[in-house]
Formats: C-alpha cells, structure tokens, sequence
C-alpha cells in the first residue's frame, strides 16, 4: 500500500531524451533542472561484449523488463547510468545494503514541488505540507515516529479481523461482475473496485461519500506519480489532495466524537494522537492511506492471476491444494510484482559496492531485478508456487517495509483463493497485453478473462 506506482500510459519526454532527468518520486521525465552529476566518480567495468544500456522507459523494455533487467545486474550490479542519472541498484545484496544503510534517503518532496509550473505554486504550499507529512516520504527518526502510531492497526493479527467482510465482499462482487462463462476484464471487474472498497469499509469512510473519496484519491495521484503536466491539471490536484485533508480531518473529529469500528477510531484509542504525534500529521498520514491504499492491491491480483494462467501446472497445483494460495501471492510477489523499483537519494557520501555514490545523487532500487537475482533465487526466472521463500524485497524492507503488506496479501489471497477454487474455466482470452508506461509499477491496464 505505500509503494509508490504510476498509473499513466504517456511519458513527459520522449524515449530518444537521454539528457532528461526523473522525478524522484514519480519516475517520470522532466527537463534538466540542476547542473549534470559530476564526471569524476568510480570507473565502472567494461561493458561485456552484446552489453548495451537501454532506456527504462523504451516500450519494448517496460512490456517485458526482466530480460533486460537481468543483463545489466550481471553487467554491474550498482550501475551509473547517465541516460537516467541514477545509480541502478539491481543486486539482491546491493539492494538490501540501500534499504538497511541510513545515508539512502527517502525524503524526496521538493523534487516535485520543484516541478510544479510557476502559475500553480501559490497553491502548493498547503499540499506539500500535507506530503511532508507521509511517512513513506519521512527519514528516521520522524518516520519511526510517525509509523509507531498505525503499527498495531497494520498487524497481521489486526487485519485478520477483516477477513471475513473481505472474503464475502469478494464473492459478491463476482458473483455480481464475473458469471461463469461470461467475457470480463479482471481489472475492471475485480482488481480496481474491490481494494478501494475495502480500504474505505476499513478506513471508516461512508459508502454515500466514495465517489468524492476516490475522485480527490485519483487526482492526487496525478500529482504524486507525475500524470500531471499542465498548470490546469496541477491546480487540480493540488486542491483535490487540500480537499482529502479536509475531509479526513473533519472524520477524524467526527470519530472522536463518535467513535466506530475502524481504523481511524482505533488509532485514536491508542492514546498517541496529540501526544507524540500531532492530529495534524495523523490526518497527512490518512491521506498516504487513502491515496495507497489499493494501487499495489489491484497490481497484485492482476499479476498472480496471469502468473497462474501462464503457468497451467502451478494452476493446477494450486487447484488441487488451495493452501498453496498464500504462497503463490508471495511468489507473483517476486516473479512480476506490482512495482518495479522505488527511488531514493543519497543523504551523504557512501561506498556501495565499491562504488562511490555523492551525495543528493538519485538511486534507482530495481526491485524487480533484485527478486530474479539467482544469487538469491535459485532458478529465478522460474514461477514456482512451491518455492516457499517470502524473502523476496516486492514489499521493501526494513524501516520502510510496507505497512500495508498484511492488508494487501489478505485481499489478494481472497480473490486468488475464489478464482481458483469456484472458477474452473478461467482462461485467458489475449496473450498479448498492453502494461502502463512506468518506471516504477508494473500494472497492466486490462486483463480480458473468460471467467
């Protein structure tokens, strides 16, 4: 639920800019802003002979990254890349060393603020208080800080109180959406919709409001993942994420007042909001929530899904033995999870492989190599639901480990467990399918089923 995903089918520069730079936080392309990386750094190694870097966002490359994405981790496993400006970072051990050494650094608001045109920015100062205010965008000690407030809230143990309500809303949203033999798109029929009803039943959010909820959520998306190019749409997104705030400050006074069973009276039993953490930043913080709450969800079932598909035998297997459901979430997780990299900056000066990264240098950590890293993954390019590792990285790890991992594997499992067990004919209907344009989510924009 915190990793940052695009959900944008265009880029803001076209594939031959090599000189462009990336928005820390949205992964996409904007004209150069700050003078070129310094030229003295460490050499890196000869490219090996049929070794050539290509731009992440070349089609070709983003429709089926993990070839590519192999080739250049056993080229250097912490590469400089002056195409992207960016260390690439697609070692598992690399990767791990990023997510554990404090001189990586998450703090990565002013990129964007920078980014927003000049007529937009007298309406930024509010929205970007409230984005510096997420935890995902906050170092230690402010984000251990801010995270301690819904640690017991995100608890497996928590979440599993849920299950039930999630299990009937997904049998009745099929029932609804996918009848046996009928043509659908998983996406739309069950990927999207379900994740946000969950995430607002659990966020304590009226059913009568959900359509301003979900449409403040997707134009602050537009801002935080850089679908937003012109000042029009700026302004837009800007208010909309001004009006989420609004609008959880005013449920966090009404829960206060009239306490209910979810999350936000939860937390306010807790006893920390307005004591080590200011109702201010907790109402921010929801707006994280509410913004991440169902992207990496939705990404997670698509992917499983057509991971099984794709595979007959570990659908069969699965079939057989549904208690291999969990696992096969986590090994989708690995195999094609719902992100592909995240991207941080360096606080400081440090030594990563060797490699000397400078200060305010951007770090590009490719998840989606590390996870097929067969330094780590025995045969990694294999989809196996019998691997039984979960120490794949698609959640992070560490400090930033995904809160909201135990929410989205309940809701995925939901959905793959009814699929596989009540849903004998499922199949394909496209081979071919179109991914959004990304650097950072691996998302397809449809999955057409025959359910």
């Amino acid at each position: 639920m915190t990793v940052l995903t695009t959900n944008t089918d265009t880029t803001a520069k076209t594939i031959a800019d090599t000189t462009a730079l990336v928005c820390p936080m949205s992964g996409r392309t904007a004209p150069p802003a700050t003078p070129a990386a310094p030229a003295a750094r460490t050499t890196p190694p000869p490219p090996p002979a049929g070794f050539a870097e290509r731009y992440l966002l070349d089609p070709a490359v983003n429709a089926d990254p993990y070839g590519y994405l192999g080739s250049l981790r056993d080229h250097d496993p912490v590469y400089w890349s002056a195409m992207h400006r960016a260390w690439l970072v697609t070692g598992h051990a690399q990767l791990m060393h990023c997510l554990r050494d404090p001189a990586v650094s998450a703090e990565r608001v002013r990129p964007l603020m920078d980014a927003v045109p000049e007529g937009a920015r007298e309406d930024a100062e509010r929205a970007f208080a409230i984005l510096s205010r997420w935890m995902v965008f906050n170092d230690a000690p402010q984000h251990r800080r801010l995270r301690q407030v819904f640690q017991e809230q995100f608890a497996a143990r928590s979440i599993g109180r849920y299950r039930a309500f999630v299990e009937r809303a997904t049998r009745a949203m099929l029932a609804r959406r996918a009848v046996p033999g009928r043509i659908g798109d998983l996406v739309a029929d069950i990927a999207r919709p379900l994740p946000a009803l969950v995430f607002a039943r659990w966020l304590g959010v009226p059913q009568a409001h959900g359509p301003s909820f979900w449409y403040w959520n997707a134009r602050v998306g537009d801002l935080v993942l850089g679908a937003a190019q012109e000042e029009r749409e700026y302004r837009t997104s800007l208010q909309s994420l001004v009006n989420l705030d609004d609008y959880l400050a005013d449920l966090v006074r009404q829960r206060r007042a009239d306490p209910k069973d979810d999350l936000i009276s939860a937390v306010l039993a807790g006893g920390l909001i307005g004591k080590s953490v200011s109702e201010e930043e907790f109402v921010g913080m929801l707006t994280q929530m509410a913004f991440a709450g169902g992207e990496t969800t939705s990404n997670l079932i698509v992917n499983t899904v057509l991971a099984l598909l794709e595979h007959p035998d570990e659908l069969a297997a699965v079939r057989e033995d549904p208690q291999l459901v969990p696992m096969a979430v986590e090994e989708a997780m690995r195999f094609d999870g719902p992100s592909k990299m995240s991207i941080r900056t360096a606080a400081r000066d440090f030594d990563l492989d060797g490699r000397s990264v400078r200060a305010e240098d951007r770090l590009f950590l490719v998840t989606a190599a590390a996870n097929r890293d067969p330094a780590r993954f025995p045969d990694p390019d294999l989809f196996s639901v019998r691997r039984g590792s979960a120490s794949h990285l698609g959640f992070g790890f560490g400090a930033h480990f995904c809160i909201g991992a135990a929410l989205a594997r309940l809701v995925a499992g939901a959905v793959v467990d009814v699929l596989v067990r009540e849903y004998p004919g499922l199949e394909l209907l496209d081979r071919q399918h179109t991914w959004q344009l990304s650097l950072l989510n691996r998302a397809l924009t449809a999955l057409p089923v025959r359910y």
